[in-house]
């Protein structure tokens, strides 16, 4: 017989790459994780995870009972789900993924504020500057910025957000102001490699529909946003960045945006949900929030 504590415990265990990691995550000993692990295979009958010198590696029958107890656990959680909003009871774990920088800045007080809210709710947020997981099943809400590449999910549209070219005046009293796109292949560019895209290659647009597409060579790149923006505020090149990052620094005069009548494809907010059917109370509360909280986005003067 096999239990749904069984299941969580094996969902743990498929996940990590040794048994002294998994022992971590589960916040037991390695011995205790072995002995449960020893035991569950003698029940089924059925040998789970091959062991070795390198890690742990699941059996066959691993990735199947790994496979299955995903399924349960998912079921699981939409069934209690449902129970909960039929009793009008905002419950369960939320679980929310956004773009590093920008998560840290204004999507961690969202979900600490709509936990403090929600007493029966528990929150998770996952920060990352690399592209993110669209077809996993581990988050509930993903803020996202940008082209959406995945047209399975559903997009609640967030804020507005432009994206800018712009440079330190320190710089352009060294190296000049670019009058036209077409300079930029004269000037030092950083260049910020993210979401897989072709990042040497900037496309702008005239307000009238001219298109024009510059193919730059990076001095300098880097996949962090916040490492790329201190490398502009340094003096050290010109950066296209996003107006949630730079408009506070734009104000402060500590950078100078470039190419007026020009304009990079805009890079709006959103919040993806994976599913058009009914949401549980959870995500369909803090869909709310995020949408009150960016109804006047704070890069552009709302309250932050």
């Amino acid at each position: 017989m096999i239990t749904t504590d069984d299941l969580r415990f094996f969902l743990s265990l498929s996940t990590a790459g040794s048994l002294a990691q998994a022992a971590r995550s589960l916040d037991v000993t390695p011995p205790a994780v072995t002995q449960r692990l020893n035991a569950l295979e003698k029940r089924l009958g059925v040998r789970l995870v091959n062991r070795s010198a390198r890690g742990i590696a699941l059996t066959d029958e691993g990735r199947l009972l790994a496979m299955r107890a995903g399924q349960i656990s998912h079921d699981l959680t939409v069934l209690a789900d449902e129970l909960a909003g039929r009793r009008g009871v905002v419950a369960g774990h939320l679980r929310v993924v956004a773009p590093l920088g920008f998560g840290q800045r204004y999507i961690a007080p969202l979900v600490a504020d709509f936990r403090a809210r929600s007493e029966n709710v528990t929150a998770s947020l996952t920060l990352s500057d690399g592209p993110p997981r669209l077809a996993s099943d581990n988050w509930d809400v993903m803020v996202h910025i940008g082209k959406l590449r995945d047209s399975t999910l559903v997009a609640h549209p967030l804020a507005p957000n432009r994206r800018m070219l712009c440079a330190s005046p320190a710089y352009l009293k060294r190296r000049g102001t670019p009058a036209m796109p077409e300079d930029l292949r004269n000037h030092d560019c950083i260049a910020l490699r993210e979401n897989d895209e072709d990042v040497t290659l900037w496309r702008f647009r005239r307000a009238r529909g001219a298109a024009v597409g510059v193919r730059i060579a990076p001095v300098l790149s880097c996949n962090a946003g916040a490492t790329a923006l201190e490398w502009a505020l340094g003096g050290h090149g010109i950066v296209a960045r996003s107006e949630w990052d730079v408009a506070t620094h734009v104000r402060a005069g500590a950078l100078v945006p470039l190419l007026a009548g020009w304009s990079l494809p805009d890079a709006n907010v959103v919040a993806l949900v994976k599913s058009r059917q009914e949401l549980s109370a959870r995500t369909a509360g803090f869909l709310t929030a995020l949408r009150a909280a960016f109804v006047a986005p704070p890069w552009r003067g709302g309250a932050s």
